[in-house]
């Protein structure tokens, strides 16, 4: 992408401007930060840097316009300067959207050449009379050519000069020069002057391994003595450092029918489980922390599957808030519609909008819901935008930088979505617009999505899946989406690494395309992905593979193995130590995996660990610039946000790259000033040094006041992405009550066994023969190497011919004699 962008009709942003209370927090803040020094003293890489030569255009020599939206601007060299006879002023006397930037020039002439895994310490000389502008980074790359890459620094209100310093993010392969200069995105003048970059000489990379030499490569796993008490599917990092293990009825028909609903928190520093009193059947409901670190439940299990399989799951409308302090829930006001299998993602002010699922009569949800962050309730339908689309089960719907919605593609039971199973789902024109390039769409079942570290990159990656209703080999196929692009679309990314699959006869090694469904991705502080876990078939045959994808140079690396199957129904979620713990399995013989395990990353083999000796505040605001100290360098630190995940989801998993300034061990942190792309919340603080291994975490709150909170969301520095989309958007369908959903959805044959028991509707492939139909034997073969042990057919029909014998006993003695 050019740092020139064109200019473009307006959409739907907003003008506002903050209160006079925040532009005094951001004045004084500013004031504080002007007296810090720059960490290098090399030699100043830009040219022109105080505009004292003059070009071509009426701009200085080496400096050009850039921006877009709709605006009135202007650019003027001024004899206002902090030193010499010339500065540049930037000024926006009208807005609507957009921005107006003065960038060094993109060329190789002007453009300063910078080398990679480097970084390079930025600062100018600066005066502002709006709060609404940021230092601004574009990179050129030797195959794409020049891309925005990311804001650094939003620069405090200022009547007189200030100085402003911020240090790169590390170089990415591929990078050969880089261009920045201020973005002015609120009506005023940002005067800037006097521009300094200098590469920060890099510090000595020595990683002592105090493992053994495949540890520290690979990592390590451990299975933890004490086993998880109750059967959860939901796992949520709370900002005390617990983690809440939501079950419900835990897929337990018996435990549903004696009213039997449980939970527990665990807590990592001493290992210990308490059960908490759990009010309803939070049995695959959704869940999302709110900015306040409550977590929000919405629905439910309101019942099982008929024993006919005539009627299936049904959702409920009841809501619930967990309190960390407490540990106790309490009831809100219900939803406008039962909702089995939501989704949930909070949005930049604090709202959390939810979709999809199943209805009280087990009929799809085509009911948008929205939490009322101000109101602290679920709003009455009639104030929610509908487009009555039928979103599916556990649709992953990731927040994007300018308050739209990424629908990924990434869902549970069956197809995906008609068309090209991906869009884009903007609320407040309340239409739905396709994304293209998802690779079988049809077969990303329970895949994984997640928004790459750092959100700010806009890019992500779906991994694998399969299909419960066609019962296929799960795949190993991943995409890729950069929604920077101005008509972004996915496109292939590497197969899923493949390790062993257990069919029956123990882990034998995948071949072909074997890759796994019911896989987790989790966000690491180094900025890696471990994805790990998963399972070949609905419910079936455990996949042992780890890997860690590096979204520097998209590729994966495999590592250790969790030595615990993971399948349907597990979690994977980063504790604030760095480790990773991995909970659940549930296979379809009806089973449950007690056993936890805890994930070392190589990181945290390296040797000592950087600490925050002292965090100056944990209420943070956006904008901000926070100041830390630590005990040794570092190269980066960013906010993860905890997980709230289950089968496969987590859409609000993100992180959050804050740009540094150094000087010392005293670390000023720059925080976006867009709640889109760090919603309101408790987030994990890390620092990370040059090696990649991180701190323990630091928890910290970001928001503010919910007025200020909603402020900061309306006048966010939004970039231009994903605004030329090539399919014409899809305006809201009739309004319709539901759609229609087979009772079937979870691909289960429910002639057999009890509710929380499995038998596939399609058997894998290899039981089929190819094209032809299972014998009775295979089947049965099959269900037996499964563990599925007796099964009671449940009235008098045997759809899939396992009691031919007719003595409502499924693959008895008489079944398998009989030819069939």
């Amino acid at each position: 992408m050019s740092a020139v962008l064109p200019r473009v009709s307006p959409r739907r942003f907003r003008t506002s401007r903050r209160t006079a209370f925040l532009a005094l927090l951001a004045m004084t803040g500013g004031l504080l930060f002007a007296t810090q020094q720059p960490a290098a003293a090399g030699a100043n890489l830009v040219k022109n840097p105080g505009f004292e030569t003059p070009g071509a255009d009426a701009m200085p020599y080496c400096w050009e316009r850039s921006g877009w939206g709709d605006n009135d601007f202007s650019f003027d060299t001024v004899a206002d300067a902090h030193s010499g006879t010339a500065a540049l002023r930037v000024a926006l006397t009208r807005r609507t959207e957009g921005d107006r930037k003065a960038l060094i020039t993109e060329s190789a002439e002007c453009a300063p050449a910078v080398v990679p895994e480097r970084q390079y310490d930025l600062s100018l000389w600066y005066r502002s009379t709006t709060p609404d502008a940021a230092i601004t980074l574009f990179r050129h790359d030797t195959t794409a050519g020049w891309q925005y890459w990311t804001d650094l620094k939003t620069l405090d209100l200022s009547a007189g000069y200030q100085r402003a310093e911020v240090r790169t993010p590390v170089i990415p392969p591929g990078t050969d020069r880089i261009t920045w200069g201020v973005s002015v995105y609120g009506t005023g003048s940002v005067t800037t002057d006097d521009y300094v970059m200098e590469e920060v000489a890099p510090p000595p990379v020595e990683p002592e391994c105090t493992g053994t030499a495949e540890e520290c490569a690979n990592g390590r796993w451990q299975v933890l003595p004490t086993e998880n008490p109750v059967r959860s599917m939901h796992s949520v990092v709370l900002h005390n450092g617990k983690v809440l293990l939501i079950a419900g009825s835990g897929n337990d028909p018996e435990m549903f029918a004696a009213g039997t609903f449980t939970s527990a928190v665990y807590d990592p520093a001493d290992g210990s489980y308490r059960t908490v009193p759990t009010p309803d059947d939070m049995f695959c409901s959704g869940h999302v922390q709110l900015s306040d670190g409550r977590v929000l439940v919405m629905s439910g299990n309101k019942g099982y599957p008929s024993a006919d399989g005539t009627v299936g799951y049904q959702g409920f409308k009841d809501s619930y808030v967990f309190d960390p302090a407490t540990e106790t829930y309490t009831r809100t006001n219900d939803m406008n519609d039962g909702h089995w299998y939501p989704s949930a993602t909070i949005m930049g002010n604090g709202d959390v909008m939810s979709f999809g699922g199943l209805r009280e009569d087990s009929s799809g949800s085509v009911t948008a819901e929205r939490w009322s962050a101000a109101q602290d309730k679920w709003l009455p339908m009639g104030q929610v935008n509908q487009t009555w689309s039928y979103w599916g089960l556990y649709p992953s719907m990731i927040l994007m930088q300018d308050g739209r919605l990424f629908y990924s593609g990434s869902h549970v039971f069956g197809n995906g979505t008609p068309g090209t199973g991906s869009s884009v789902y903007d609320y407040d024109a309340n239409t739905v617009t396709e994304i293209p390039g998802l690779q079988n769409k049809d077969e990303r079942d329970q895949s994984a999505s997640v928004l790459l570290p750092p959100a700010q990159d806009q890019r992500v990656l779906t991994i694998g899946g399969g299909n419960i209703d066609s019962n296929p080999e799960a795949n190993r196929l991943t995409d890729l989406i950069d929604l920077k692009q101005p008509n972004p679309r996915y496109t292939p990314g590497p197969l899923l690494p493949q390790g062993t699959v257990d069919l029956g006869n123990g882990p034998q090694p995948q071949t072909g395309a074997q890759g796994k469904m019911y896989g987790s991705a989790v966000l690491l502080p180094d900025g890696k992905v471990l994805e790990t876990g998963g399972a070949l078939h609905n419910r079936a045959n455990p996949v042992y593979e780890s890997s860690l994808f590096d979204p520097v140079t998209d590729t994966f690396d495999p590592v250790a193995v969790d030595p615990e199957a993971r399948g349907y129904h597990s979690s994977a979620f980063l504790l604030p130590d760095g480790r990773v713990m991995t909970t659940g399995d549930n296979p379809g013989n009806g089973s449950w995996n007690h056993q936890v395990s805890l994930y070392t990353p190589p990181y945290l083999l390296k040797g000592p660990r950087p600490r925050i000796t002292s965090l100056i505040d944990n209420q943070w605001l956006y904008g901000d610039t926070q100041r830390i100290t630590v005990d040794r360098p570092i190269a980066k630190a960013e906010l993860i946000r905890p997980a709230a995940v289950t089968h496969s989801s987590d859409p609000n998993q993100r992180f959050v790259d804050l740009p540094l300034s150094v000087d010392g061990n005293n670390v000023d942190l720059n925080v976006t000033s867009n709640p889109n792309l760090a919603p309101p919340g408790w987030y994990m603080l890390f620092a990370v040094d040059a090696n990649g291994v991180p701190s323990v975490a630091e928890w910290v709150h970001l928001g503010g006041p919910p007025a200020l909170a909603g402020q900061a969301a309306e006048s966010a520095h939004v970039h231009d992405f994903a605004g030329e989309l090539a399919k014409s958007p899809e305006k809201p369908r009739k309004k319709r009550t539901s759609a229609p959903v087979s009772p079937r959805v979870a691909g289960c044959d429910r002639h057999y066994g009890s509710a929380n028991v499995c038998v596939p509707t399609v058997f894998p492939e290899t039981v089929r023969g190819g094209t032809k139909a299972a014998t009775t034997k295979a089947r049965c073969d099959w269900l037996a190497a499964n563990d599925y042990g007796r099964l009671k057919v449940n009235g008098g029909d045997d759809p899939l011919r396992l009691d031919p014998d007719g003595d409502g006993v499924a693959c008895g003695k008489g079944d398998l004699r009989r030819r069939s």
